[in-house]
């Protein structure tokens, strides 16, 4: 099943709650600001960032339900999604409570 990091950019956001409603939406169109190791251990992605993992949708649907999330905030926007086989990285903090939000 594939995976998908998808970047966020609010154009003109003024603050935290900005992207706090940012969050909301996209989490509740299926995607995490979560990223899950092969371990299923959880760790927060940069603002603005999300991942489905084993998603059951194609990159162009997952791209306009993005679209969908992102504008409901009512901010411009620029966007990118990408999928994915393999990721690395470095910095990211390990959610502490990994039932909280888990899409694994």
């Amino acid at each position: 099943m594939p995976n998908f990091i998808i970047r966020v950019e609010l154009i003109d956001a003024n603050d935290e709650g900005d992207f706090e409603k940012l969050d909301a939406a996209m989490e509740e169109h299926g995607f995490s600001p979560q990223i899950h190791d092969d371990n299923n251990v959880a760790f927060w992605l940069p603002t603005g960032t999300y991942a489905s993992q084993n998603s059951t949708m194609a990159l162009a649907a997952v791209r306009d339900a993005a679209v969908a999330a992102a504008g409901e905030g009512g901010f411009d926007f620029a966007l990118v999604v990408a999928d994915f086989e393999d990721c690395e990285w470095v910095g990211l903090e390990q959610v502490e409570d990994n039932a909280e939000g888990a899409t694994a």
